[in-house]
């Protein structure tokens, strides 16, 4: 029988996967969502014209519909639209212009269709006027400095205006047009022109009434506090804790994804000696900072920072190069230290950028080694081994007790910044790893490199693919417990001061915190993670691309990591755990071993993944572990002994250093200053 369909099911399926990729929705549910919107918008002038006042209306309804739909299930095709310069307003003005040609196309009374241009031009222009003054409050509450963890109820900063009024009012503002839309409709389809004229007052009416409203609240927002009184109360109150050490953190272009540099310090720095401080120079950072009682002010701008009150900062922790990192260094009292945020193989674990700072402060031996390699670039005597405090958390090999099901934790690292500098195996081997692993009696865990896909269009592709390999059962596992996740999530965001609120609210809820919290911020953790993984434990296969579960739960829960050449990969270690690394450019073994210190105790799985089925052997059967002797060895070898603990090294180096920067601070005092000698006149 001829086949009339020119497409089979598959081809089907792949092109409208191409498609939904081009148009940046997920699945066919919103490719529906946006044809839908397409062919509602190309009616409009269609049914306009005719006219046809039902086709119109249905037409007209399905455009506001879909649209708000895909705001809020495709963000990214809407923000797409954007770029083309088809915004928001852009679309109301066209649905607007197309209602009014269609009451002039169906004869519609002179007064009624003149009445409507007036009315729906001035809320046009009162939603402008509004825009300006919501701009207007919205620079005003913008801080020189905001802060967390400090009293700064001595500054007299207004409450942020209502949500109301002042979140996505644009969105509401918009959508005030639609009792003069639906009154005119009306009007069109019955002939009564009373409807159209209540539609229109209501229209006019209520926007005015948010602009007095607004109006109002701009009133209130002129007493808000210079940039003098903030600096000077947050000065009052830095001088009052006496920071000691400093963290300093900067990024170009701040998100959860970058703040995991921050989070993986904060418990470790609150177990120092010293009293610490968090230093953060971009305004999303407080977004995504985790739960801490220490301090942290965000000084966007240089200037700024230079008025901070931080004389008694004797060291400053780097976790990140940034060109910011400029800002701190100048403080020539302090002593400066590149910490990282995790020790790994790659060249940006010895950079010689590192040499501007005054010690580099490196896991274990392996990391000195690295520097060594760096040559004139790096003293030895500015490296200090002091462990990873972080660690603790990993629970080791002989503690752990396996499942019927060999679990593998797959954890690829991200593109990099250059192509130079890529390592991760996801673009030439990860989806044929997943297939073949898929193969396998094992269940898999996914977690990605928070930056996956974010420079590779490659990469992004990669993900998607294995995500939609991983994810079939996963989502009917956890609906039973998904409320009670969601409502200790919501706790976890509140304890950690994650608000939508801006600077001045930031700024205006900052107090000092009781210490009170610590006891049940850990409690709920400890029973999301169980939720968590309780509710999952049918599923084959899971995918982790949120905060929670943390990567040191997933090393918990997994028999055996499948990961690159990063910080992923020493850390891991700390567990003695069977592990692979990708060499997905087929390197002999003895050469591959010899250029990343942590192959020294991995499985090295080849690019076509052959040698799968001989390393998952290791986990079945653990006699056949040929890597576990070498992986004790290579444990001291990258993270340091077990005596002292990490948590102890790492408090001595910052003691020992803060020391030696007190000393020589005393020192530039007292000595004497040399006058210059004068020179006899020729």
């Amino acid at each position: 029988m001829y086949n009339l369909w020119p497409l089979t099911r598959v081809e089907l399926a792949m092109n409208i996967r191409r498609l939904c990729a081009v148009l940046r929705v997920r699945g066919i549910n919103e490719l529906l969502l946006v044809i839908l919107f397409t062919a509602g918008f190309a009616a409009l002038p269609v049914l306009a014209l005719l006219p046809s006042v039902w086709g119109f209306t249905v037409a007209w309804a399905v455009t506001y519909l879909a649209d708000e739909a895909l705001h809020a299930k495709a963000p990214g095709f809407v923000r797409r639209l954007a770029a083309l310069q088809v915004s928001r307003a852009l679309r109301f003005a066209v649905r607007t212009l197309m209602l009014l040609a269609l009451a002039d196309r169906t004869d519609a009374p002179d007064a009624v269709v003149v009445t409507g241009l007036a009315v729906l031009s001035a809320h046009f222009l009162l939603v402008m006027m509004y825009s300006a003054l919501h701009h207007a409050i919205r620079r005003r509450r913008v801080l020189p400095v905001i802060a967390r963890n400090l009293d700064m109820s001595g500054l007299d900063i207004p409450k942020t205006p209502p949500a109301l009024l002042y979140r996505r009012f644009l969105r509401k503002l918009l959508h005030l047009d639609l009792p003069a839309h639906v009154g005119l409709l009306v009007a069109l389809a019955t002939g009564s022109r009373l409807s159209a004229y209540v539609g229109y007052a209501l229209t006019i009416g209520v926007t005015l009434a948010a602009l007095g409203a607004l109006l109002g609240q701009f009133r209130t927002v002129r007493r808000m506090p210079g940039r003098d009184a903030v600096i000077g109360e947050v000065n009052r109150q830095l001088a009052g804790h006496r920071p000691e050490v400093a963290l300093y953190f900067s990024f170009a272009a701040v998100s959860r994804d970058f703040m995991y540099q921050v989070n993986m310090w904060i418990e470790t720095l609150e177990q120092l000696d010293r009293r610490p401080v968090i230093v953060l120079r971009e305004r999303a950072s407080f977004r995504f900072l985790g739960r801490t009682r220490i301090p942290v002010v965000c000084v966007p701008k240089a200037d700024d920072l230079a008025e901070l009150e931080l004389s008694g900062v004797r060291v400053v922790l780097y976790p990140g190069n940034a060109g910011k990192n400029v800002h701190m260094l100048r403080i020539a009292e302090a002593k400066h230290v590149f910490i990282g945020h995790g020790d790994s193989d790659k060249l940006a674990s010895s950079n010689r950028v590192s040499k501007v700072y005054d010690e580099i402060w490196v896991a274990g031996k392996a990391g000195r080694d690295r520097y060594r390699r760096v040559r004139h670039a790096i003293s030895d005597s500015a490296i200090v081994e002091v462990g990873r405090p972080q660690l603790a958390p990993v629970r080791l090999h002989a503690d752990h007790v396996q499942g019927p099901v060999p679990v593998v934790l797959y954890a690829p690292t991200w593109e990099g910044w250059s192509d130079d500098d890529c390592h991760t195996s996801l673009i030439p081997m990860g989806v044929p790893l997943i297939e073949r692993l898929l193969a396998q009696n094992v269940r898999i865990i996914y977690k990605p490199h928070p930056l996956t896909g974010k420079r590779s269009a490659e990469a992004a592709a990669a993900d998607r693919t294995v995500r939609e390999l991983l994810r079939a059962d996963e989502d009917r596992q956890m609906a039973a417990a998904r409320p009670r996740l969601q409502e200790i999530k919501a706790r976890l965001d509140a304890m950690a001061g994650r608000h939508e609120g801006d600077d001045a609210q930031q700024l205006r809820d900052s107090r000092v915190p009781d210490g009170a919290g610590a006891a049940e911020w850990q409690q709920l953790r400890d029973e999301w993670h169980r939720l968590h993984w309780e509710s999952r434990a049918g599923a084959r296969h899971h995918v982790v691309l949120d905060q929670l579960p943390t990567l040191y739960e997933c090393f918990n829960q997994a028999d055996l990591l499948i990961s690159d050449v990063s910080s992923v990969v020493a850390d891991f270690v700390a567990s003695l755990k069977p592990y692979v690394l990708t060499n997905a450019r087929d390197l002999p073994d003895e050469e591959f071993r010899a250029a990343y210190t942590t192959a020294g105790g991995a499985y090295l799985l080849d690019r076509d993944c052959t040698r799968l089925p001989e390393i998952l052997r290791s986990v079945r059967e653990p006699v056949h572990d040929p890597m576990a002797p070498e992986r004790r060895v290579l444990k001291e070898y990258v993270l340091g002994p077990d005596h002292p603990t990490s948590m102890q090294r790492f408090n001595a180096a910052v003691n020992d250093l803060a020391d030696k920067a007190l000393a020589e601070r005393a020192e530039v005092l007292v000595a004497p200053v040399e006058q210059p000698t004068a020179q006899p006149i020729p």
